[in-house]
């Protein structure tokens, strides 16, 4: 598909008091257009930051864009997937006849993110050569739906199936259980030799401190940094946007 004639891609992250977010989302962003040059990339915003969804596309309409791919910055499928975002995009094309917009599947998952957690800990300082005796915690920021908690679980399984980890298990920020320090004793007391926690978060903020001081309070011996704008996520960005971009067919938005 041409550059010119290609849907505007439109970045829908959460928003977040802290400035770590936004400039982790603006960085994504950045990389998304070195991995396809031409490509019209902005982000909105469901909260905190600006501009917000509305906004960004009133702007896009009124600058004369036809055709948007919506793609939110998430990892998984629950309540902002499956709610927030359909309904506020829904809500904005109502009042923008001319705006045609389709929103693209979640990021995950994808073996892409495996490589990204992959490399932030091999950043963090452990060994590839431990992993038989190395433990790992992957966690995220947690959830009520049961979707995307069965989601995560097999995440975990796959990633210790295909890299060798001695074990690998999921914690939640928020809204599940175990917490980060939990888990990271549980494998202690099944006597791991060496625990790493993995955060399987985008961007800085409340709940990836959360999973910080949890690894802290717990004595992990190594804790990884947020995915952040890694060349693997862009990756992920840019494939859910061919996605989106070559699926033609009516999408309905509601909320």
């Amino acid at each position: 598909m041409h550059a010119a004639t290609r849907p505007a891609l439109a970045v829908i992250a959460h928003g977040s008091r802290d400035p770590r977010h936004a400039a982790t989302v603006d960085a994504l962003c950045a990389r998304v257009r070195a991995l396809r040059p031409g490509l019209r990339v902005e982000a909105g915003y469901l909260d905190f930051d600006a501009p917000s969804v509305p906004r960004l596309l009133e702007r896009l309409d009124a600058e004369g864009v036809r055709d948007v791919v919506a793609l939110p910055l998430l990892l998984g499928r629950a309540f902002h997937a499956k709610s927030d975002i359909p309904a506020v995009l829904g809500e904005t094309t109502a009042r923008l006849p001319r705006l045609d917009v389709r929103q693209a599947g979640v990021l995950g998952p994808h073996p892409l993110l495996l490589q990204a957690l992959e490399r932030r800990l091999r950043e963090a300082g452990s060994a590839p050569d431990r992993r038989h005796s190395t433990g790992v915690v992957l966690a995220s920021a947690g959830s009520s739906d049961p979707e995307a908690i069965a989601v995560i679980a097999q995440t975990a399984r796959e990633w210790r199936r295909t890299a060798g980890w001695c074990a690998v298990r999921p914690a939640f920020a928020s809204a599940s259980l175990p917490r980060t320090a939990d888990a990271v004793r549980g494998l202690r007391a099944d006597g791991v030799e060496r625990v790493a926690v993995a955060p399987y978060v985008i961007a800085p903020g409340r709940l990836p401190d959360r999973i910080r001081a949890g690894a802290l309070e717990a004595g992990a011996d190594v804790l990884a940094p947020v995915l952040g704008a890694s060349e693997e996520l862009a990756a992920v960005l840019a494939l859910r946007y061919d996605e989106a971009a070559a699926d033609r067919r009516p999408v309905a938005l509601s909320a």
